[in-house]
């Protein structure tokens, strides 16, 4: 058995059933390896980024290991960005490379990126932008080192790993003499029972006090499955639940007691539910920029704050828990539950105010679409158990408020590290790893033009993903900032073609829409047809998404950021 053939057997062994990968000379012995795989589909990408995005919406909601591969040099490096994606958005995903022959080292051969003679340093970019990177030594090492790579992807708060394989281990003559099993066997991360007991004494003495507790949930609740936990948790307890956006769905956000998304772009009926809040318990999130508007110094102040997370880590970061419990998601509030059961008796109805977003009404500017409106839309017709994905953009803010995400339903972002196009090719390995499922992007013309020619490879491969484009033939986002910070704009306007008559040149569907009507049927067309389709919506400029810097609402964010830029960017009011 030859190298790359092994690394195909142990991959079938821990589940892995799609390879995206790019096309190479360093890789080639892997190509035919998957070729001949009875278990693993391969799918070779127009450019390796994408395959990395692949992996990552494989991973996504699978519960299995996304891989993706590419050649040396070059190819390896275009799968940074999607490996970076996996880091902050914790994703399992092993990325394989090409490496140039070792006996060349340093002689600045094709493809060498050993670090020495003056060329660059793969190993050291890898080791950046993963957990773990590893170097392939003997080809004996190859079922162990993949056994240790891909365990590593998922210990803890999962993430990407990477396994270089230098050439000159391919060559012929060169086996992999003893084959063994590799195993996946990853502990669980319980909660402690004394940090439990405590936890649960402090929500248990609020609840008898009458204070206000809520719960934040975010994708680690999600990604646990704690779904049905969190649930039994807020009705028998009566506790309001927010989650972040990509908490959206943790819980049906049409149940009484989901009061909608925390952020700057959230809503506020759940700004003012934190507000009146005395007890935050956060589940499964990170507490990071956008969920905290940009960190905000005073966010908890006068409020405690719990925080459940399965990475020590974040509780290391912008703020300090009074109580924190290190375990996956789903047995810690299962855990919680069972505690509070014990100690709490019978529990009033929460008093919640209503949901803003959900009779808010949107003013007609011009003819085109509104993208609030567009966003409407698509959560009134998307299937049961459907995933809706947001590209980087401002089309993400309007998706977030307007689309109420069901149970069995799934809505996902562009995590931290925020990539445009991270979710344009992501969403065809989420749709392999779920054929079942209904997967929907939502992308800016902007994250579009830069990665949707891969839609030629959702096409070959029959992966039936429904694009929609909200365009305005503008970086929205861009422009919103510089208008704030610099009172003018540049060089953020562009010229789009034609993205329906793209998609039908490449045996796609596509769908040029102008107006809601034209949109619903266009939608309700791709959803029935089990096709490749792009609809490209043409959506006003004369919008802008909901969002404040302040929890305590658009007005008084506004005065504050006046206030900041009167007394300077280090104002008082953050002091």
């Amino acid at each position: 058995m030859r190298v790359y053939e092994a690394i195909v057997a142990g991959l079938e062994d821990v589940g892995v059933e799609a390879a995206f990968g790019g096309a190479g000379e360093n890789a080639a012995g892997l190509m035919l390896a998957l070729k001949h795989s009875r278990r693993i589909r391969p799918i070779i990408t127009r450019h390796e980024q994408a395959a990395s995005f692949m992996a990552c919406g494989y991973a996504m909601y699978s519960g299995k290991l996304g891989f993706c591969f590419a050649t040396a040099g070059p190819g390896a490096f275009n799968l940074f960005s999607g490996l970076a994606m996996a880091m902050s958005d914790s994703y399992p995903v092993l990325a394989v490379s090409g490496y140039a022959p070792r006996k060349w080292q340093g002689w600045g051969s094709l493809n060498e990126t050993s670090g020495l003679g003056g060329t660059p340093d793969s190993r050291a970019m890898f080791a950046a932008t993963t957990k773990k990177s590893f170097l392939l030594e003997s080809a004996e090492d190859t079922f162990g080192v993949l056994e240790e790579a891909v365990n590593t992807a998922f210990e803890g708060r999962p993430g990407p790993v990477h396994l270089h394989v230098p050439l000159d281990l391919t060559e012929r003559g060169i086996d992999v003499a003893r084959t063994r099993p590799v195993r996946l066997d990853v502990p669980p991360v319980p909660p402690d029972p004394e940090r439990v007991e405590e936890i649960a004494s402090v929500l248990a003495d609020a609840l008898r006090e009458r204070r206000r507790i809520v719960v934040l949930a975010g994708f680690g609740a999600i990604r646990s499955g704690a779904g049905p936990q969190i649930k039994q948790l807020i009705e028998r307890f009566q506790i309001p639940l927010l989650t972040t956006l990509d908490g959206k769905g943790v819980v049906s956000e049409t149940h009484p007691l989901a009061l909608g998304v925390f952020s700057d772009s959230g809503h506020a009926s759940a700004w003012k539910a934190f507000r009146e809040a005395d007890v935050v318990l956060c589940v499964g999130n990170s507490l990071n920029q956008h969920a905290t508007f940009n960190y905000r110094r005073d966010l908890f102040d006068g409020k405690v704050l719990i925080h459940v997370n399965i990475s020590e880590i974040e509780f290391r970061k912008a703020y300090q828990a009074e109580h924190t419990l290190l375990s996956d998601a789903r047995p810690a509030v299962a855990a919680l539950v069972e505690a509070l059961e014990r100690k709490v008796g019978d529990v009033p109805a929460a008093d919640v105010s209503g949901k803003d977003y959900e009779a808010r009404h949107i003013t007609h500017l011009t003819g085109r679409i509104h993208p609030g409106e567009l966003a409407q839309a698509i959560g009134r017709l998307l299937p049961a158990r459907a995933v809706l994905l947001a590209d980087a953009g401002a089309h993400l803010a309007w998706l977030g408020y307007y689309v109420d995400v069901e149970e069995g339903q799934n809505f996902r972002k562009a995590g931290s590290f925020g990539p445009m196009a991270g979710h344009v090719n992501g969403a065809i390995g989420l749709k392999v790893a779920h054929p079942d499922r209904t997967v929907v992007v939502g992308c800016g013309d902007g994250c579009y033009s830069l990665s949707g020619f891969e839609l030629m490879t959702a096409v070959e491969h029959d992966i039936a993903v429904i694009w929609i484009i909200f365009d305005d033939q503008e970086f929205k986002l861009i422009k919103l900032y510089q208008l704030s910070e610099y009172l003018e704009t540049g060089l953020v306007e562009f010229r789009n073609p034609d993205f329906a008559a793209y998609a039908r040149a490449c045996g796609a569907d596509g769908y040029r829409v102008e107006t809601l009507a034209e949109f619903e049927d266009a939608f309700r067309a791709a959803l029935g047809s089990g096709r490749p389709t792009v609809i490209d919506a043409r959506i006003t400029r004369w919008a802008i998404p909901h969002y404040s810097p302040s929890p305590h609402g658009v007005i008084a964010g506004l005065v504050e950021t006046i206030e900041d830029r009167l007394r300077g960017r280090d104002g008082a009011r953050h002091e």
